[in-house]
């Protein structure tokens, strides 16, 4: 099979987003187009009959909802969610500030026999521009006019199990903590926000509620080097990715699978533990984030857990990569209960297991060694991978393709003698060609020569503790 040069396939990645957007912008200028006739029968009707009538009507103001066209980002919501028609009226009247606020224009009417805004339109005016914010009796009035059987189910939109609050969707935030929830704002979840205009999920801010980098990289699988079983077995962590939503859902395994994939990787530093993660997120297309353990564990009794709880929310629905590298600090073994901290610190372990196991992306911890991970742990990984020393036949690989391009080698360097005396991991090794490279360069951009390389692996040693 001939793999297309890297610059077409961006090419074709970025037309495809180009299209989608285009179809999403249409979708959601019909959708717009549906909510003001909406606006428009309601209306129509309340001041027909000088009151909202008590919903007879609702099939005749919600009407007419246009088809939309499968693979827009709003489109495939709906369909993920399930939307009915109300569900469906919410979702736009919430985007409406943001994408089209003139089509709110008309709640500014004023009640003339009172000189006051019409108290049932329940539209909030904020900020110096008296901005439209549609809330739950917005919707209510625009569904049912003043039936209160109607009204009543609406509630369900805004309640902690329905799929708009639980994924985010939708955030009813009351005026002020006095205000009754039918009085809630429908705002639209930031990161739906996003997705829904600009298309993909936003990039998280690092911080308090994030603490993790991401993690990119520039390389491919034929400049990562491992054991012929290691590779096999991360390529089944790939599979998981390509086809862990058909096993689930079309296979009906659902049932009998946890969410998510969780995988240990084990072994010495500079093995490629790493970039193997990396490596993984540029393959399947997905963000990798490295957590940044210092920002999560803390000495104050119950702050760690707080800190992954606010990690994993974040996280959850993303189809994010998380790796935790140096593990053992998180998920290290229990220790014997001796005190109120260490019962707090066994808790915490124990909140940890459950929120990996329900977390629904892909977890990779590191470790340099397997046995300091709590067996707790352990028995719940989908796979455990051990990243070994690379062989001498490894070595020499990891020796030529680390080697600068440009560099030049004397006739004394040896690299088959290098690879098969000194038994060094691929970060190491890269290392050394680095500090070598220097040298020659230091010695006006000489050849690099065996004594360069064997100097620079002395350091190397030295740097790591070890002898010559």
């Amino acid at each position: 099979m001939v793999t297309p040069p890297q610059d077409m396939v961006g090419h074709v990645a970025r037309q495809s987003a180009r299209n989608a957007s285009q179809a999403n912008a249409i979708d959601l200028e019909a959708e717009l187009t549906w909510l003001s006739r909406v606006i428009e029968r309601r209306f129509q009707a309340y001041f027909d009959t000088g009151e909202a009538p008590p919903g007879g009507d609702e099939a005749m103001v919600l009407g007419g909802s246009p088809e939309l066209k499968a693979g827009s980002a709003y489109a495939d919501l709906l369909v993920q969610l399930g939307c009915d028609v109300v569900e469906r009226l919410a979702l736009i009247l919430a985007l409406a500030p943001h994408i089209r606020p003139q089509v709110l224009d008309v709640f500014h009417t004023r009640n003339q026999a009172l000189d006051r805004r019409f108290t049932e339109f329940a539209v909030l005016r904020q900020g110096s521009d008296e901005a439209l914010w549609p809330t739950l009796d917005t919707l209510a009035f625009l569904v049912g006019g003043a039936d209160l059987a109607l009204r009543f189910p609406l509630l369900r939109l805004i309640g902690a199990d329905h799929a708009f609050v639980r994924l985010g969707v939708l955030r009813p935030l009351p005026a002020t903590p006095d205000e009754p929830m039918h009085r809630a704002v429908l705002r639209i979840g930031e990161e739906w926000l996003h997705r829904l205009t600009l298309g993909g999920t936003p990039k998280p801010a690092e911080g308090v509620q994030f603490p993790a980098q991401r993690l990119t990289t520039k390389l491919g699988w034929d400049d990562l080097v491992l054991h012929p079983v290691t590779r096999d077995q991360v390529g089944e962590i790939e599979a998981w990715i390509a086809h862990g939503t058909t096993l689930l859902d079309d296979w009906g395994m659902r049932r009998l699978l946890r969410p998510g994939y969780r995988a240990l990787f084990h072994g010495p530093p500079g093995t490629g533990k790493t970039m193997t993660a990396g490596l993984l997120g540029r393959a399947t297309g997905r963000d990798v984030y490295r957590i940044d353990l210092a920002a999560v564990v803390s000495k104050f009794i119950g702050e760690t857990g707080k800190n992954l709880a606010r990690l994993f929310d974040v996280a959850q629905d993303k189809d994010w990569i998380l790796f935790f590298d140096e593990a053992d600090a998180l998920f290290g073994k229990r220790g014997e209960t001796r005190d109120a901290h260490d019962r707090y610190a066994n808790q915490e372990v124990s909140f940890l297991l459950q929120r990996i196991e329900t977390f629904d992306g892909v977890t990779i911890l590191a470790s340099n060694f397997r046995e300091n991970i709590d067996e707790a742990f352990a028995r719940r990984f989908d796979s455990i991978i051990y990243f070994p020393m690379p062989r001498p036949e490894e070595r020499l690989r990891l020796w030529r393709s680390a080697m600068p391009a440009r560099a030049v080698l004397a006739k004394d360097a040896d690299l088959e003698a290098l690879a098969r005396e000194y038994p060094l991991t691929g970060g190491a090794i890269t290392n050394i060609i680095r500090h070598a490279s220097l040298q020659a360069l230091k010695d006006g951009g000489r050849p690099i020569s065996q004594s360069h390389l064997l100097q620079a692996i002395r350091r190397e040693h030295a740097k790591e503790g070890r002898g010559t």
